[in-house]
C-alpha cells in the first residue's frame, strides 16, 4: 500500500522556524538519500500520524510530493514525539529506489490458539516481535502470520521455521526465537500456620543459649557452695 505525502522545501533551520512551522500548522522533516546529503522539507503532522497509524506504520511506502520537483518514493526513517502530548514534532525520510532490496523490520502476528494452551493449560510466550526481512520497496508486507494452532507446551517456533515467501528473504538469526509455549510459574502459597511455626522454628535456636547459660550459672553456684564450706571449717 502506498500512501502520499505532500511537502514543502525550507531553507531555514534551528528552534524559531521551527516553532513557526507548528504554529502555521507543519512540522521540520528532512529527506535523505539525495545526492546534496538531505532536503530540509516541511510536512503536515496530521496527514503522517494517519499513515503511521495504519496497519504498515513506518514501513508504509509513501509518495512525497514536492512542489517543482516531482515526487520520490521515500520510507520513514524515524520521528519525534511531544512526551505529554504525544503529538509529532519531526520527521527524517530516506529515499529509495524502487528496483533496489531494502532491509526493514516486519512485525510477527500469531494466528490461531495452540493446542498446549487449551489441552495442557500453557500460555503462549512472544519473545520477539519483529523480524528484519529484505525485499523491494512496493514488496514490504503489512506483518508476517505465524499459525501457531498445533504447536504444544515446550515447541517453539524459530526464524528458521517461518515460512519462506518468493516476494522477501528473512535475515535475521535463524535460530532466534520467535514465540513458544510455556508452563506459567505458580508461586506456592504457604500452608496454614506454616509461617508462625517457621517463625518459631528460627526462635528455637536462642533457646539453647538461655539454657545453656542457665547451666553454667547453675553449676557456678554448685561449686561456689562448697567453696563456701570449706572457708567455714577452716
Amino acid at each position: 500500500m502506498e500512501a502520499v505525502l505532500d511537502a514543502v522545501e525550507r531553507n531555514q533551520r534551528g528552534k524559531n522556524e521551527a516553532r513557526r512551522l507548528r504554529a502555521g500548522g507543519r512540522i521540520p522533516a528532512v529527506v535523505y538519500g539525495g545526492k546534496d546529503g538531505g532536503t530540509a522539507i516541511a510536512v503536515d503532522p496530521k496527514v503522517l500520524a494517519r499513515i503511521l497509524r495504519t496497519e504498515q506504520g513506518a514501513n508504509t511506502l509513501i509518495a512525497l510530493n514536492l512542489p517543482g520537483g516531482g515526487d520520490a518514493r521515500v520510507l520513514v526513517k524515524e520521528y519525534q514525539l511531544d512526551p505529554i502530548t504525544h503529538e509529532l514534532l519531526h520527521a527524517d525520510f530516506y529515499r529509495v529506489a524502487m528496483d533496489k532490496l531494502i532491509r526493514v523490520q516486519v512485525t510477527v502476528v500469531a494466528q490461531g490458539e495452540p493446542k498446549g494452551v487449551k489441552q495442557q493449560g500453557g500460555v503462549l510466550d512472544i519473545v520477539h516481535r519483529q523480524i528484519e526481512i529484505e525485499c523491494l520497496p512496493a514488496d514490504i508486507p503489512n506483518n508476517i502470520v505465524i499459525d501457531v494452532s498445533e504447536l504444544m507446551v515446550g515447541q517453539n517456533i524459530r526464524v528458521k521455521d517461518v515460512a519462506t515467501n518468493a516476494k522477501w528473504k528473512a535475515l535475521s538469526d535463524p535460530e532466534m526465537m520467535l514465540l513458544h509455549v510455556i508452563i506459567p510459574k505458580v508461586e506456592e502459597t504457604p500452608a496454614p500456620g506454616a509461617e508462625v511455626a517457621a517463625a518459631g522454628a528460627a526462635a528455637t535456636p536462642a533457646e539453647p543459649e538461655v539454657i545453656k547459660k542457665g547451666k553454667k550459672e547453675e553449676e557456678g553456684a554448685e561449686a561456689a557452695a562448697p567453696a563456701a564450706a570449706k572457708k567455714e571449717k577452716k
